[in-house]
């Protein structure tokens, strides 16, 4: 009797494991990546005093904030 029970527990982890759905990226849940420096004041990533889409004011606060998390720099 318990051999019967282990042998079909084994068998239903086995199915189990076969009801995988496909994972599927649909294009219209997603649209194209933009540039990261093009964020708008309403993003909940823009950072206080940046303007958007000013590229080299985007590299310069993101080399700032680097370097305030750099141990070695402190």
């Amino acid at each position: 009797m318990r051999a019967r029970a282990m042998v079909v527990l084994m068998g239903a982890l086995v199915l189990g494991a076969c009801g995988e759905k496909v994972q599927t990226l649909d294009a219209k849940a997603k649209g194209p990546d933009a540039a990261p420096w093009s964020a708008s004041a309403s993003s909940p990533f823009y950072a206080a005093g940046w303007q958007g889409g000013d590229k080299a004011a985007w590299e310069a606060q993101i080399r700032t904030r680097n370097q305030g998390q750099n141990d070695y720099a402190r």
